[in-house]
C-alpha cells in the first residue's frame, strides 16, 4: 500500500500519533534547552547547575515510565492519552509559575515524564500495536510529528520568549494543550474500541498459534530481559539519546563556541527536521519490505558524520551539515528500533518492552547535560567532546552488527 492511500485510510490514528509525538516536544530537551540563558540569568545558575538539575530529574523520570509506561498495555488508550496530557498541562504551569531554581528539579522531571517520556511512548507504541504489515509506516509518519516540532517551534520559542518573557511561553504552552491537543485526541481517537477489539482478537489468536509452535510468539518482559540480542542491541538504541540530549541541551553554549548566531542555530532546526522526515519515510517502506533487525546496523554512521563535522569545521554552514548528518540518524531510528521490539518480540507487551528501553534512553541520556555541562564549565571543548561521541558511536556500530549474528533465542 502506497503512503497516500495508507494515510487516507487510516488518517485519524496516524494524525493522533503525529499530534501525540509533536506534542511531546515540549518535553524535550531540544525545547526546554531553548530556555537555558534566562533560566541560569533568573535563578542565577552555571551550565554545571542546570544539567545537573536536569539529569537527575531525566533519570528519575526514566525510573517513573518503566512503571508508568507499561500501564498503556492494561489502560484503555483514551483514557491513557488524556491522563499524559492532563499531566502534561501541570507540568507547563509548573515551570511557569516556580519561584525559585530548586524547583526546576521538579519542573523538568514532569515535563520529561509526561513530554520526552509518556506522549512519545504514547504516539510511536500505539503505532507498532495496532498497525502489523504497515507498521513501518505508520511509526515513520506519527514520528515526524517530533521534527514538525523541531523545525518550527525553536523560532516560533525564540520570538515569544523576547517579547512574552520566558514564563509567558510556558503559559502559552499550557494554552495549546488546553485548547489543541485535548480536544483534538478526544476527535481522532473516536471509534478505538473497535479498532482496539480487533488487534485484542489477533493478538489472541497468534499466542494459541505460537503455543502449538506455530505464529508469533509474545514475549513477556522479563523473557526479553534475558535475551542476549537485547542488550547487544541496547548500545546502539542509546546512542542518539545521549550524544543529541547533550548537544542539543547545550546548544546555545555551542552557538557561542563556533561562533554561530543562536538565531541561525535555531533555523538550522529546520535542516534537521527535514533531514529526519526525509529519512524517516524512506525507512518506513523499507521496515515493511526488510526485517528491521537487517537494517539497523546502517543507521548510526551519519551520526558519526556529524560529529566528524563538528569536530574540524567551524563555518556557518556546518551547523547545517551536522543538523542534517544528525537527522539521518534519528529519523531512521524513530522507526527502526521500535519496529524491531515489535517484530522480533510481539505486540501483546510491547508497551512494558518499550518503557524499559525507554527508561534506559531516558537513564542515559540524563548523564550527558551534567556531564557535557561539567566539561564546558572546566574548559573542554566542543571539539573534544563530539570526538568522545564519535567514538562512542563507532564502538555501538560495532557491537550492533553481531547482534542478530549467531545469537540463539533462549528456550521459551
Amino acid at each position: 500500500m502506497n503512503y497516500l492511500l495508507f494515510i487516507l485510510r487510516n488518517r485519524s490514528f496516524l494524525g493522533f500519533g503525529l499530534l501525540m509525538m509533536f506534542s511531546s516536544s515540549f518535553g524535550q530537551t531540544y525545547f526546554i534547552s531553548l530556555f537555558g540563558a534566562e533560566l541560569r540569568g533568573e535563578f542565577g545558575l552555571s551550565h554545571g547547575d542546570v544539567g545537573l538539575m536536569y539529569s537527575v530529574a531525566t533519570f528519575c523520570s526514566g525510573m517513573t515510565l518503566i512503571w508508568l509506561g507499561r500501564k498503556i498495555d492494561q489502560v484503555d488508550l483514551r483514557v491513557y492519552s488524556l491522563a499524559a496530557c492532563a499531566g502534561m498541562i501541570f507540568a507547563t504551569l509548573f515551570i511557569a509559575l516556580i519561584p525559585a531554581g530548586v524547583f526546576l528539579y521538579v519542573a523538568f522531571y514532569l515535563l520529561r515524564l509526561t513530554g520526552q517520556g509518556l506522549l512519545s511512548h504514547i504516539a510511536v507504541t500505539s503505532m507498532a500495536r495496532y498497525f502489523d504489515r504497515d507498521r513501518g509506516k505508520a511509526i515513520s509518519i506519527a514520528a515526524m510529528g517530533l521534527p514538525i516540532g523541531e523545525a518550527a517551534l525553536p523560532i516560533i520559542v525564540v520570538t515569544l520568549i523576547a517579547t512574552l518573557g520566558w514564563r509567558g511561553t510556558w503559559h502559552t504552552a499550557t494554552m495549546f494543550i488546553v485548547l489543541v491537543l485535548v480536544p483534538t485526541t478526544l476527535l481522532l481517537l473516536r471509534g478505538h474500541a473497535a479498532r482496539h477489539d480487533v488487534w485484542a482478537a489477533e493478538t489472541t489468536k497468534a499466542q494459541a498459534a505460537s503455543d502449538t509452535g506455530h505464529g508469533q510468539r509474545q514475549w513477556q518482559l522479563r523473557e526479553v530481559m534475558r535475551d542476549v540480542r537485547f542488550w547487544f542491541v541496547i548500545p546502539a538504541a542509546l546512542a542518539p539519546g545521549f550524544v543529541m540530549t547533550g548537544l542539543f541541551f547545550h546548544q546555545v553554549h555551542l552557538a557561542d563556541a563556533k561562533g554561530w548566531s543562536l538565531t541561525w542555530l535555531a533555523t538550522t532546526f529546520i535542516g534537521y527536521a527535514l533531514s529526519v522526515v526525509v529519512t524517516s519515510m524512506i525507512t518506513g517502506p523499507l521496515v515493511d519490505r526488510f526485517r528491521a533487525s537487517q537494517l539497523l546496523p546502517f543507521y548510526l554512521p551519519p551520526l558519526g558524520v556529524a560529529m566528524l563535522v563538528l569536530m574540524f569545521f567551524d563555518h556557518p554552514g556546518s551547523a547545517l551539515a551536522y543538523m542534517i548528518a544528525a537527522g539521518m540518524t534519528v529519523g531512521a531510528g524513530h522507526t527502526l528500533v521500535i519496529s524491531m521490539w515489535a517484530e522480533v518480540y510481539g505486540t501483546a507487551n510491547l508497551g512494558a518492552i518499550r518503557s524499559m528501553v525507554q527508561a534506559l534512553m531516558v537513564a542515559i541520556s540524563a548523564m550527558s547535560p551534567f556531564i557535557f555541562g561539567e566539561l564546558f564549565d572546566v574548559g573542554v571543548t566542543i571539539e573534544t567532546v563530539a570526538g568522545a561521541c564519535l567514538v562512542y558511536v563507532l564502538a555501538a556500530t560495532v557491537v550492533l552488527k553481531v547482534a542478530f549474528r549467531g545469537v540463539p533465542a533462549p528456550a521459551a
